[in-house]
């Protein structure tokens, strides 16, 4: 008996309401105003698309519905926090999806961004260090159906040999300097974003080539840094 209440329980809190559909219209319609996003001319039909169909506040269970669609990063626990909307917009769009990519993401933390790449791409490889980070959101991902996101709690650093070649590798927190193994893990072709930097940051944009690398500044930002795994 208790876990079929449990289950209708979860069930219940996973339902969009009236209230959470206008405030993510509202957000989305402001990021869509954006001119220009960096980088690009114009939006992605279907990154804005995402952006109205994914329910953030399912990914902050904790912060009511008002303060899970404001246009603000929020914190998620453990010194970590939820992107901004708009930066998460803005970096999706970024990574020029059609729908037949591998990605890999380093920094799980809710499962949020993993979330708006699952309907753009064909699977998604996401690493958090934060363990409890990690395994909520291996359950909220599970839960709400997206099962072609697979979560690996490690250290990003590293990020995931075994399932490189990587079409696209998005980055939510900030390294120093971009880690070799990701740009290695990064097929020919492939596009890779992330901030990077430590008190002054810039969201860049690496396109691989077989003769090198070519990087585009896109804009500044401000995330939590990249945390390395400890050393045995």
């Amino acid at each position: 008996m208790s876990s079929a209440s449990g289950a209708q329980t979860a069930e219940a809190a996973d339902q969009d309401s009236t209230e959470a559909q206008r405030l993510r219209k509202r957000l989305v319609d402001q990021i869509e105003m954006f001119d220009k996003p960096w980088g690009d001319p114009s939006w992605d039909p279907k990154v804005i698309a995402q952006m109205r169909k994914v329910r953030r506040h399912l990914f902050m269970p904790r912060a009511g519905i008002q303060r899970s669609y404001r246009d603000s990063p929020q914190p998620i626990g453990y010194g970590q926090t939820i992107s901004q909307p708009t930066v998460v917009a803005l970096m999706t769009n970024a990574l020029h999806l059609d729908g037949s990519e591998k990605v890999l993401e380093i920094g799980t933390g809710s499962g949020y961004q993993a979330a708006v790449l699952s309907g753009l791409c064909k699977e998604v490889y996401t690493i958090e260090i934060v363990a409890p980070l990690g395994e909520a959101a291996v359950a909220r991902l599970s839960r709400l159906g997206y099962d072609n996101v697979h979560v690996r709690i490690g250290d990003g650093y590293q990020g995931w040999p075994d399932k490189a070649p990587f079409d696209r590798v998005i980055l939510t927190a900030a390294p120093p300097t971009m880690p070799q193994a990701l740009v290695d893990q990064l097929r020919v072709g492939g596009i890779l974003v992330a901030p990077v930097g430590d008190d002054f940051q810039v969201l860049v944009r690496w396109t691989k080539r077989a003769d090198g690398i070519s990087k585009e500044r896109l804009g500044g930002v401000r995330f939590v840094p990249m945390v390395p795994g400890k050393e045995d």
